[in-house]
């Protein structure tokens, strides 16, 4: 039979139990759920990749919308367009394998661009937020690291070169994706303040139907919890700017 003991009494024996517990997990290098649980922060907290999520930037009004649609095995497919022409026929294919987002290909008038990282004269490298002392990067089957799923503490470059195919006809062209991934950071816009983003600086160059040449530069903040494109600023080929403003699941 126990003994029942008076409210005073509990109130002691929680409290040593508390404090115990508090020691015991300091000592063990843990947290506790009434100190909150700290993680490292993921790519897919900012992109919300892992959900049926969709947003709309605008430019004064709206300018376009994207929504992510997940598949098995990791994938995820973003399409990007116009929201009164609204789906369009045409998404990014991403996969998430290990500590990394692979970038596979995408759709486009009627059939599939592959891209292809391997082979001669082809490669991707990760270097610092200079772009600075880089090594190489193993081949994945060709795909493009396209960005940590970790978020490190410190802003690092990739730099992919390597052909894509459209699947339709054959036909080949050379690119470069230069990144340069920025750690979490204070972010607001006119339409959600006190945010937290990711910032992603990019530069492509390519030759296809014209030269090797730049054909884009902007730079694009995405923020945790509300998805991709919180703010584009784009200099290359033109100056532009635009803002998320609305999100949501479906």
């Amino acid at each position: 039979m126990y003994k029942k003991l008076n409210p005073t009494k509990w109130a002691i024996l929680l409290m040593a139990f508390v404090v115990t517990a508090v020691g015991a997990g300091i000592a063990m290098g843990k947290v506790y759920a009434y100190a909150s649980f700290s993680a490292a922060p993921v790519y897919g907290d900012f992109s919300m990749m892992t959900q049926r999520s969709a947003g709309q930037y605008w430019a004064g009004q709206w300018s376009g919308q994207w929504a992510w649609n997940p598949q098995s095995g990791g994938e995820s497919r973003i399409s990007w367009g116009d929201p009164a022409k609204w789906p369009p026929d045409s998404y990014e294919k991403f996969i998430h394998q290990e500590d990394w987002v692979m970038l596979d290909g995408w759709t486009g008038n009627g059939t599939y661009y592959k891209e292809n990282v391997s082979g001669a004269g082809n490669g991707e490298w990760i270097g610092d937020a200079n772009c600075k002392n880089l090594a190489p990067l193993p081949s994945s089957g060709g795909r493009q690291h396209y960005v940590r799923w970790t978020i490190p503490t410190q802003a690092y470059c990739l730099i992919a070169k390597g052909t894509i195919t459209e699947q339709s006809s054959g036909k080949t062209f050379h690119f470069e994706h230069q990144q340069i991934w920025s750690p979490p950071a204070p972010c607001s816009n006119q339409y959600y303040q006190n945010q937290t983003c990711i910032t992603q600086h990019e530069r492509w160059s390519d030759d296809n139907g014209h030269p090797f040449q730049l054909t884009l530069d902007r730079s694009v903040q995405i923020a945790k919890g509300l998805g991709m494109a919180f703010t584009i600023n784009q200099t290359f080929p033109s100056p532009w700017h635009a803002e998320l403003r609305y999100h949501w699941l479906w």
